[in-house]
């Protein structure tokens, strides 16, 4: 299927690991020329370097700047003005318990989190709107809809991405911009790995065992009962960024492997 994405521009924040490099793999197999996104040179050059690897010819370059900041988005927004796609998938997690959970925590997840995505869209709206054709997609996590105990503050975040997707994509009523948010479940992204990995060694243990364990216990309504690949959860964003998503928006679409037992 051509999404018909050639030659649009897409901007993937968070993009050198799991999901975004995924996301930007994706687009850039669809002929998008895309700009990849990380805090150091080394991993954006890295990223880079694997997507045109797996695809002679592609479109990619990239930014190294630390986008939860105002001040790298502003110098991201001198260097690159406009866009046709942006997915604002730049994240963090932490494993905390409530209590100690301090403020300087909840401002650090709601600043990368969410406000990257807002300062972003906030600028990038504009030219979408003029040229009555752009995408906006905010990457959530089922964590939006059942709030993890282990990290309330993550949980936060992800709820709030859904708000202000659903708040602009009703601004852009009747227009060529679309607004949506995808919610991953469990995915085996390099930071969850690293973190199983941690754990199955302070356990004595190996990381099948520890998957299964979070998925019996953490996560015990899911269906598919294994992580999802990132390439997984990639498929679905690229398909909203796509000129054949152009009926889809204002949605929350969930990658999230059953985990949320609601239909609606």
């Amino acid at each position: 299927m051509d999404l018909g994405l050639t030659s649009k521009r897409a901007l993937v924040t968070g993009s050198t690991a799991g999901i975004g490099l995924a996301t930007a793999r994706a687009l850039a197999l669809e002929g998008a020329q895309v700009i990849v996104n990380g805090r150091t040179q080394r991993r954006v050059d890295e990223a880079i370097e694997g997507i045109k690897a797996g695809q002679a010819g592609a479109d990619v370059r990239g930014f190294a700047l630390d986008l939860s900041t105002a001040e790298g988005c502003r110098a991201l927004i001198e260097q690159l003005p406009q866009v046709d796609v942006l997915v604002n998938n730049l994240g963090i997690f932490e494993p905390k318990p409530f209590e100690q959970i301090a403020d300087e925590d909840w401002l650090r997840f709601f600043e990368t989190n969410v406000l990257s995505g807002i300062r972003l869209s906030r600028h990038y709206v504009a030219g979408m709107r003029e040229r009555d054709w752009g995408r906006i997609v905010f990457v959530s996590s089922e964590s939006a809809l059942q709030i993890p105990t282990e990290m309330i503050h993550y949980g936060m975040t992800k709820t709030a991405q859904l708000a202000v997707a659903r708040g602009l994509a009703e601004t852009l009523a009747g227009t060529g911009v679309t607004v949506n948010s995808v919610l991953p479940g469990p995915t085996s992204s390099e930071g969850v790995g690293g973190f199983v990995a941690d754990l199955a060694k302070a356990q004595g243990v190996d990381v099948a065992t520890v998957e299964r364990e979070f998925f019996s216990t953490a996560r015990p309504s899911s269906v598919l009962q294994r992580y999802s690949t990132p390439d997984e959860v990639a498929a679905m964003i690229a398909y909203v960024c796509s000129a054949r998503a152009s009926a889809t928006t204002g949605a929350a679409l969930r990658v999230d492997g059953g985990v949320l037992r609601s239909i609606a």
